[in-house]
C-alpha cells in the first residue's frame, strides 16, 4: 500500500527568506496561503508584472516586490523558493538553480519538481494541524482543512495555554512531567469519548 512518507514540519518563516517567482493568480494563491500561516514571513516577489491582488497583499504585509523577470541573482540569501510562472521552462530554471544552491523549492502544481508541498493549514491560536495528501490531491486537503476549522473548538487555545501553566508547576525530570500530563490529558480525551 502506498504511504505518505513527507516530513512534517512547521517554519518560522519570520527567520527564513522566501522568494515567489510570478506574479499571476497561482503566485497570489501562495502568498495568500504564506501570509495567513505567517503574516511575518520575509517574503520577496519577483515578476516582470504582478496582478492586483497581489500588489495589495504585498503592500498590506511589506513583501518586498522586484518588477523584473526571473534571475537566478534574485536566489542569493534565500532558503525557500516558489515558482509560479504560466512558463513552464521558468519554473523548470529555478527548479534548478535551487537544486544546484540547496534552496527548498516548489514548482506550482508539478510535483516532481518539489522538495516540499504546501498543504492545508488550521489555525485556531497555538494550535496549527498541516494536512498532507502527498501532493496527489490538494483539493482533498482543502476539504479536510475545512472539516477541522469546523470540528476544532475555538477556544482549544485556552486548553493549550491551561496545560503550558500546568505543566510548568509539574515537579520531577522530563520523563515524569511527560506522564503526568499524558495522564491528565487522557482523562480529557475519555470523557469527550464518553459523550
Amino acid at each position: 500500500m502506498e504511504r505518505n512518507n513527507l516530513y512534517p514540519v512547521f517554519l518560522k518563516l519570520k527567520n527564513l527568506k522566501v522568494l515567489i517567482v510570478g506574479g499571476g493568480n497561482v503566485a497570489e494563491e501562495k502568498l495568500t496561503f504564506l501570509l495567513k500561516s505567517s503574516p511575518d514571513a520575509n517574503i520577496t516577489i519577483v515578476a516582470p508584472e504582478f496582478g492586483q491582488g497581489t500588489k495589495k497583499l504585498a503592500s498590506d504585509f511589506g513583501v518586498k516586490m522586484i518588477t523584473k523577470k526571473y534571475k537566478k541573482k534574485f536566489l542569493k540569501g534565500k532558503h525557500i523558493a516558489i515558482a509560479t510562472t504560466d512558463v513552464p521552462a521558468v519554473n523548470i530554471k529555478v527548479f534548478e538553480d535551487c537544486q544546484k544552491k540547496n534552496i527548498l523549492v516548489n514548482v506550482a502544481d508539478n510535483p516532481p519538481y518539489c522538495d516540499f508541498y504546501m498543504g492545508g493549514v488550521v489555525t485556531k491560536g497555538n494550535v496549527k494541524i498541516a494536512i498532507s495528501t502527498n501532493g496527489k490531491s490538494p483539493t482533498t486537503a482543502k476539504r479536510l482543512r475545512q472539516f477541522f476549522e469546523e470540528v476544532i473548538p475555538e477556544n482549544i487555545d485556552d486548553l493549550v495555554k491551561n496545560l503550558n501553566e500546568y505543566r510548568k508547576t509539574i515537579k520531577g525530570d522530563f520523563g515524569e512531567k511527560v506522564e503526568r500530563l499524558n495522564e491528565f490529558t487522557k482523562e480529557l480525551i475519555a470523557k469527550k469519548v464518553e459523550k
